[in-house]
């Protein structure tokens, strides 16, 4: 019966996280960042890049989207060396490309039109003129639908996208006030209450901001002019890791040990190394030989933990 009653709840779980589905407006403000990124490496209109992510992502709804982080629909073509998957296109079991993350995505779609021979002309177009990028991408069979360019076109003038080829990015999403609160959520992540905008506060004397619903470190790299191996780095996360809402984000090195008036933490149920971690400003590994542990150990209900070294 427990089997039962588990798989059941299985179902309704992955029922219900499917048909919560992003909607336009989510998708171009998630991902609205990186197109003017890769719009400042190649001149491609930024607004050209969100609309076909919209379009052939079904704003990031599409199951290759989901599965694959593949967001322009690009085939796999000869030259393809990454991973593949497969799915029935204009021909059946049609070779796909596969990314790690979606910003990968982004970029590869950018490499496509610049190595493309076909797409060359393109380059010669006025990169704020979205409409004939669009009827380019047609002309040079990007797509076979016979009014792909009317396509792209309506979807940036009905969600104004031509403001991303002038830099002018949509408001990012969530949060309306400052509390100065710490605390944390379900994922045992440490949180603080949402900004309005990405503003910047610190902890123990390190620089952090607070993610809001959506953001990915990709996104907070570039709004703040770092890269996102640093911010993986200046978290103590792996490679594809994404934040969660209100969760704190450092966007400088951590400390080896806190300001002397705080010199060793209790720790309460529930709590990791990594939260502490985080709480407190400190890094991850300086703080794991100060107890004498090993890296992913975790502390017992009530330890005390040392933030600096033990007083002798």
């Amino acid at each position: 019966m427990r089997q039962i009653l588990s798989f059941s709840l299985f179902i309704l779980l992955s029922v219900s996280a499917f048909s919560q589905k992003i909607t336009r407006d989510e998708y171009i403000r998630q991902w609205q960042l990186v197109a003017i990124e890769e719009m400042n490496r190649s001149g491609i209109p930024a607004s050209i890049t969100m609309a076909q992510g919209c379009l052939e992502s079904g704003n990031g709804n599409s199951e290759l989207s989901r599965k694959s982080n593949n967001h322009f629909g690009i085939k796999c073509k000869s030259s393809w060396k990454g991973k593949k998957v497969y799915y029935d296109d204009d021909r059946r079991n049609e070779c796909f490309r596969s990314y790690r993350s979606v910003k990968d995505s982004y970029i590869d779609h950018t490499n496509f039109l610049m190595e493309n021979p076909r797409y060359a002309g393109l380059f010669l177009l006025d990169p704020t003129d979205y409409k004939s990028w669009a009827k380019g991408l047609k002309k040079a069979g990007y797509a076979t639908a016979h009014d792909y360019d009317k396509r792209l076109i309506r979807i940036i003038e009905e969600n104004k996208l031509h403001r991303l080829d002038k830099k002018m990015t949509f408001n990012p999403m969530g949060g309306q006030t400052a509390h100065n609160l710490l605390g944390t959520d379900n994922s045992g992540a440490l949180t603080i209450s949402p900004f309005k905008t990405h503003k910047v506060t610190s902890i123990n004397r390190v620089k952090a901001v607070v993610a809001q619903k959506g953001d990915t470190y990709e996104m907070l790299a570039q709004e703040l002019g770092l890269k996102d191996w640093e911010l993986y780095k200046f978290n103590d996360q792996r490679p594809g890791y994404q934040p969660v809402a209100n969760e704190v984000v450092y966007i400088q090195h951590k400390k080896k040990r806190t300001t002397k008036d705080q010199l060793t933490h209790r720790v309460q149920q529930g709590e990791t190394m990594h939260y502490i971690s985080q709480l407190y400003g400190i890094k991850l590994n300086p703080l794991y030989r100060r107890n004498n542990m090993k890296r992913g150990e975790q502390p017992q209900t009530g330890q005390v933990i040392y933030l600096r070294n033990k007083k002798k």
